[in-house]
This record gives structure tokens, sequence and C-alpha cells, in this order.
């Protein structure tokens, strides 16, 4: 007998199916996802009082990969305003999971720092000054999770193509089995190149543009590693999301 939670998860799974094949839909999604970059949207966004530059659909899918994965340790790259590690940190808090959200940024203000470590769910968090890709500061990451059997990495710095490409071989290898690699701003790939040169030059961040950006390493990345496959499921429910193809689940 089919219960009632699963004849519910049978008709989610039909509603993302219609939404996808919906040409209209589609062509409105993309339209609104260009204009939103050029507005800076997901600037609009606080999460415990701290800036989350995220889009609010990815908030919430990171919230339910979270509470499914329980990770003891999430590593993320790229700190900007603090509002992700924050949000990383409160949810272990909330979920009652004993781990630890480990931040890399190659500048962290002082302020801001300030303010992280001042907030409510600061005893969760750890941070770490310098780029991503130094070997050094990989070293310290690497030792910091060396007594987690159950990692979770966000990728969310330098949205370059050899950036991405670098991380993804550095830190792949700490993500758990039935955990996740996400990689945000792989949906610059898809965006016209002078609507992203235009986001970079208002955030900073760096990036190949159409075709050579977050998603080209994403796609190297999975062909040359059986060990991860683009888990679509999320991006295809969310629909509006700055990581298309970048939600990398661990199969093996």
């Amino acid at each position: 007998m089919v219960s009632d939670f699963e004849q519910f998860d049978q008709q989610r799974r039909e509603i993302t199916q219609k939404m996808c094949q919906d040409d209209r839909f589609q062509s409105l999604r993309k339209d609104w996802f260009a204009i939103s970059v050029d507005h800076k949207y997901c600037y609009n966004f606080d999460w415990m009082g701290m800036p989350i530059i995220q889009y609010p659909q990815d908030i919430m899918a990171m919230q339910e990969i979270i509470w499914h994965v329980r990770p003891e340790m999430i590593i993320e790259t790229g700190i900007a305003r603090g509002g992700s590690i924050v949000f990383y940190a409160s949810m272990l808090e909330l979920f009652g999971i004993d781990g630890t959200v480990v931040g890399i940024d190659i500048e962290i203000r002082p302020w801001n720092k300030q303010r992280i470590l001042s907030h409510p769910v600061s005893h969760r968090i750890r941070m770490i000054e310098g780029s991503s890709v130094n070997l050094d500061v990989v070293k310290q990451v690497y030792q910091m999770a060396g007594g987690s059997s159950n990692v979770m990495v966000v990728l969310d710095a330098n949205h370059s193509y050899e950036s991405v490409r670098h991380e993804l071989q550095l830190y792949s290898p700490l993500v758990s089995v039935g955990s996740y690699i996400v990689v945000f701003d792989t949906v610059s790939d898809d965006l016209p190149d002078e609507l992203w040169r235009q986001k970079d030059s208002k955030t900073g961040l760096l990036s190949g543009g159409q075709g050579n950006g977050p998603k080209k390493a994403v796609h190297e990345f999975v062909q040359n590693n059986d060990a991860f496959i683009i888990d679509k499921s999320i991006q295809n429910k969310l629909q509006i999301t700055s990581a298309p193809d970048g939600y990398l689940k661990r199969i093996k």
C-alpha cells in the first residue's frame, strides 16, 4: 500500500517534470534570471542578520541537503559577508548535528570577521584567510577535516574555470559518499558574456564568461571522475538557481 507521503512525493516529481517540459516557463525563467543578475537581486537577503549573497531557492536546497546528509563538517570557499557560513552553522545547530563550518577566503576584512565571531552560532565556525587553492591552506583544511567521517564542500570563491577546476581536484577527495560538493555560479556559463562581465565589475568575482566558467570545470570533472554525478533533480525542482549542474553528489 502506497503511503500518503509517497503519493505526495510522486506528485512533486510529476510537477517538476512538467515545469522542465514547459517551453514558456523555461523561457521566462531564463529571461528573469538574466535580469535578476543585472539588478544584483541576490544581494537583497540576510540570514540571522548577516548578508547572504545567494538566491533563496539555493538556500532552501542547501537546507534540504544538510538535513539529509547531516555533515559533520561543511567546507566553504568564499566567505564574502558571512551570511552563508552563518547559515550552514545555524542549520547544524538547529538539526542537532555536532558539526563545524570551515570558511576560506583570500581576504577576511576585520569588521566582517568580528561580526562573524560575535554571532550566536560562531562556536561552530572556523575561518582561514588565504587562497582556497594555496597548498598550505588546503593542508590546514585536510587537518581540520581529519576526524570527520561526513564532509560536505561548497565552492563559492573565484568563479573562473581554472580556479574551480583546481578546487574540484583539491577538495573533492574530502567529500563523503552520499554527500555533495556544490559549485555555485555555474550559471555564468549560460549568461551572455556582456552580462556576466557587468556582474563581475560590480562584485569583483572572476569568471571566464559564457562557456568558459565553473560549469565547464564541473562537466570536465564528472566526465573524468565516476565517483560523482550531477544531481539534476535539485536544479529541476528549483528552476531558479545560480548553480545549474553544480549540485554534485558523491555516489562511491
